[in-house]
């Protein structure tokens, strides 16, 4: 097992990693910028290295300062937690090439399922249902697009091979919009990510977003944990996230978890990872596969009782799982809320002091957090503060929790998305469970109109 850790990101995960390594006996190094000089996970640190300016092109994306980091301070293994450069192959290969051990896939892995073009051939190989659309790359003749856009079906959804985070994607209704599509996601895809290669889907009109997560080691060893639902988004950014997904028959669950950890052999895949799908129709469509661990991972932690960072580690380390398939069992129901540091409705970022902060308890509560009392939140990364996590022996109960939880929370000094939160779970559409990733998009819209129309 490792001796020592370095920690590649910030806020609540570079915290939620140094917990894991501390209860292996793993020493932690962290990596911050100067803006993150002061934060809880910098201090509690056993070392911490300054490498860089607040802004994350100069600090948490620079490879070279990180690399140096790992060198000075001797430690052994780079945990990239998620973001940054968690899904970066350059930056897996650049960590095993100086002589650390990468904590996630191989770099191979990692191109092969970053780029969605290659991801789905090869998820058509290993089995994986995919939503009908291009069987690759789409061509540079508009004629020979709008032929492949009539064979699959309007509407259609053209993507970029590179894209994430809900960029490089546009809907297209009528081929007569088709055109003026295609241009704007290549531009923009090539901007963004630097490949202009899109492709073409079926978009599907009402599917939900549920994701199964998969745990391998690299002898050949690997496991499904289960899925979560994570429909409730907006700008395609989930908020809000269960485990498990109401009403998916467990034999529909235990199905395409077989076809997931079946596609992990093939790939040789190698620790934690999540195969994202629309569902609709009890039936699932694969989008994409995130090599990395997932913002929502505690939900899948708590209906299970695996540790999934820990495991990560041990994996790294050559460990082989110590569960198998038969050892999973999904107990209960647990609900995320993800607290972000801006105007519930309109979205806007609230960064600024947290004037006063008081986390709530109870049975079944688990604060992810690494803000407190007097915290400057930063104008430069994510607006996500922290995830209140509430477990119970059945959804109703996981919600009644939550609810409590979000009324004892207290974050003066800066607005939150928490009256949000409590909105939705009291919304009679979510409570019935089910809902589809536009749902939210359509709440906010009315409630925004509402608001506008009453002054």
């Amino acid at each position: 097992m490792f001796e020592k850790i370095l920690i590649a990101n910030r806020g609540e995960i570079a915290l939620r990693i140094q917990r894991a390594c501390r209860a292996m006996g793993i020493k932690t190094v962290a990596v911050h910028s100067v803006a993150d000089s002061e934060a809880k996970y910098v201090k509690l640190a056993d070392e911490s290295v300054c490498i860089g300016p607040a802004l994350s092109t100069q600090s948490y994306l620079n490879i070279p300062a990180i690399i140096s980091a790992a060198e000075v301070t001797d430690a052994e293994a780079i945990h990239p937690g998620y973001g940054f450069l968690s899904e970066n192959a350059d930056f897996a290969e650049r960590v095993e090439k100086s002589g650390f051990v990468f904590i996630g896939p191989r770099p191979d892995t990692i191109r092969l399922m970053g780029d969605k073009v290659s991801a789905k051939n090869a998820m058509r190989q290993a089995g994986v249902p995919c939503v009908p659309g291009s069987d690759g790359a789409l061509p540079d003749s508009i004629d020979e697009i709008k032929k492949i856009a009539k064979s699959i079906g309007y509407p259609i959804i053209i993507k970029a091979a590179g894209g994430g985070g809900g960029r490089g994607m546009r809907v297209v209704h009528t081929e007569g919009a088709l055109s003026n599509a295609i241009i704007t996601t290549r531009n923009e895809a090539q901007t963004a990510f630097g490949n202009p290669v899109i492709y073409a889907e079926k978009y599907l009109e009402n599917p939900r977003h549920i994701e199964i997560q998969v745990l391998v080691d690299e002898h050949g060893n690997a496991v499904h944990l289960g899925e979560r639902d994570c429909s409730m988004q907006r700008r395609h950014q989930k908020i809000l996230e269960e485990a498990p997904a109401p009403d998916i028959p467990p034999r529909l669950r235990d199905k395409i978890g077989e076809r997931c950890t079946e596609a992990c052999r093939r790939i040789h895949y190698r620790g934690v990872g999540t195969f994202e799908f629309l569902y609709e129709n009890n039936e699932f469509y694969f989008i994409e596969m995130n090599t990395r661990l997932q913002v929502e991972h505690p939900v899948t932690e708590a209906v299970t009782g695996i540790d999934l960072v820990q495991a990560q580690i041990q994996v790294a380390a050559g460990e082989k799982l110590s569960v198998r398939q038969k050892d999973i069992v999904i107990k209960g129901h647990a609900i995320e809320c993800r607290i972000n540091a801006e105007d519930p409705y309109k979205l806007t970022p609230s960064a600024g002091r947290i004037t006063q902060y008081h986390a709530p308890g109870g049975p079944g509560i688990r604060v992810d957090s690494h803000v407190y009392h007097n915290y400057m939140v930063p104008p430069y990364y994510d607006s996500m503060i922290g995830k209140i996590i509430a477990y119970g022996d059945d959804r109703d109960q996981a919600i009644a929790r939550m609810r409590i939880a979000l009324s004892e929370t207290v974050i003066n000094g800066i607005k939150t998305n928490i009256p949000l939160h409590l909105d939705l779970l009291s919304d009679t559409n979510f409570l019935g469970g089910g809902i589809s990733i536009h749902y939210l998009e359509h709440k906010l819209a009315l409630h925004n109109k509402t608001s506008k129309e009453n002054g």
